[in-house]
């Protein structure tokens, strides 16, 4: 169901050309009002502690402060924000580095309007978005880093399926008919016994590995 306040956005980047398509799609998109904007990090980090968006895009390189540094810092210090990189690179090491600093979503500039419309709106519901080129990366990364055998439960598993499905803790909670307490100590179990450093990086796992 959507939220009937419209979904409050800030763009990051360095380019003004690019703020200025983003700004024009945003303002014809359905649900979606673009409230900042900013050059590089560093603005986004101290803008963002005042107008306190719902969901930032950012670009990853820029000067003073590139994307990675910012949505560390932002997702530190306002957690109900969520960060989607928008950027022309799909290195592995870049699409890494994000996703651990905590970016919910990736995803390159020649995206579709509709596609980055979906990805904003599921980001606003804690659901990722990647693009297949990041996926790709993540898969590439897991494979060098982690062996085949993951020995989850059965219930880490059921609770694994639906962090696929795209299900935040306390829906996985209410679906499961558990404490959001205990869906919590599994999904870091979840995490720890897969080697990876968040959830987006578990699902794109356990679709490559078809774990579930």
């Amino acid at each position: 169901m959507m939220n009937s306040n419209p979904i409050r956005v800030m763009i990051v980047d360095d380019h003004a050309v690019v703020r200025s398509g983003l700004s024009a799609f945003l303002m014809i998109c359905d649900g979606v009002e673009l409230v900042a904007e900013a050059g590089n990090g560093a603005e986004a980090v101290e803008m963002c502690s005042r107008i306190k968006p719902d969901v930032i895009l950012m670009d990853l390189l820029m000067p003073v402060m590139d994307g990675a540094a910012a949505t560390r810092q932002i997702r530190s210090r306002f957690p109900e924000t969520q960060v989607i990189i928008l950027t022309s690179f799909k290195e592995q090491n870049l699409v890494e580095e994000a996703m651990e600093a905590g970016a919910i979503g990736y995803l390159l500039k020649d995206v579709s309007a509709e596609e980055l419309g979906n990805a904003i709106r599921s980001a606003r519901q804690g659901k990722p978005t990647l693009s297949p080129e990041a996926t790709q990366a993540l898969i590439s990364a897991a494979k060098h880093s982690h062996s085949n055998d993951i020995d989850l439960t059965e219930r880490e598993k059921e609770i694994l399926k639906l962090m696929v499905e795209g299900l935040s803790n306390p829906e996985i909670a209410e679906r499961l008919i558990v404490s959001r307490s205990t869906v919590k100590f599994h999904v870091s179990s979840i995490l720890s016994k897969m080697g990876v450093e968040g959830r987006t990086e578990a699902v794109a796992m356990a679709l490559q590995k078809k774990i579930v």
